[in-house]
């Protein structure tokens, strides 16, 4: 059986409200190589634009050997920022992966 996609309003309600199950499968849906979802993730990203949510995020990208304390480092930079009541998100890309081709 075939699951439906939340419409374009559904995936902005959720997003805007902070729903982690919404946000996941609106990082799917822009990954995603499928015409019919392209096209909607454009939907949603122009929704979500054209109403200045644009709050101010920091992005940080860590790169390094394997065991150099990578994740260890993440995991106490996430741990500081939630304590002070702030979100986090994490997104591990591993390029040198056959299987994802890098992410």
């Amino acid at each position: 059986m075939r699951r439906t996609l939340p419409t374009s309003e559904e995936f902005v309600k959720g997003i805007r409200a902070g729903d982690r199950v919404v946000l996941g499968k609106a990082i799917t849906l822009v990954e995603s190589a499928r015409s019919e979802h392209h096209a909607l993730a454009q939907e949603v990203i122009g929704h979500l634009l054209a109403r200045g949510d644009r709050a101010e995020s920091l992005r940080v990208a860590v790169t390094g050997a394997p065991g150099v304390g990578k994740s260890t480092l993440i995991e106490a930079l996430g741990t500081h920022i939630t304590r002070e009541g702030k979100k986090v998100a994490v997104l591990a890309i591993d390029p040198t992966s056959s299987l994802s081709k890098g992410s």
